[in-house]
């Protein structure tokens, strides 16, 4: 139990320094910004009751906030990713799924993994910039940095996933 804490709490400050030291400057083509932190609420076992998981989201996205000095957004859409996330992976679990899962290439499958960790970046990189643009008139150029984000995000997420095996 400690052992899994402490983990996760290392994972929270390495996500939390790659995302505001190097992440938060890179731009590729003026669209794709990669937000790689919420891999902490991804990769969470599937026990994790909803209440820790929801405070590990909004201590994760207010940090992000914090550094970033943009008022709360990425906390919303944190905990927004947080509480849907269980509707979501047991959308793709195994019937006879252990309780104490996390969520990989091979608990999952990798068709499934994917599919995964697409529905949930996506639902992120939505909320999160349809909200920090909040406004239609540059809807094009939103929904381009939306994919395009959620694209840099995903590749790097299944990069460390590649990596861990």
């Amino acid at each position: 139990m400690l052992i899994n804490i402490l983990k996760r709490v290392g994972g929270f400050v390495l996500l939390v320094l790659i995302q505001i030291l190097v992440l938060n400057n890179v731009h590729l083509f003026g669209y794709a910004t990669p937000f790689l932190y919420i891999y902490l609420i991804l990769m969470m076992n599937i026990d994790v009751s909803r209440s820790a998981l929801l405070l590990w989201a909004f201590a994760l996205g207010l940090c992000i906030d914090i550094f970033t000095n943009t008022l709360g957004m990425n906390a919303m859409a944190t905990v927004f990713l947080a509480f849907v996330r269980p509707y979501i992976v047991n959308a793709y679990l195994p019937r006879d799924a252990f309780e104490s899962l996390e969520p990989s290439f091979h608990t999952l499958g990798v068709a499934n993994y994917i599919k995964y960790i697409t529905l949930c970046v996506l639902i992120h990189h939505t909320l999160l910039l349809m909200v920090e643009y909040f406004t239609f008139v540059g809807i094009v150029q939103t929904l381009l940095r939306i994919v395009f984000s959620s694209l840099l995000t995903i590749v790097l997420i299944l990069a460390i996933c590649k990596m861990k095996e």
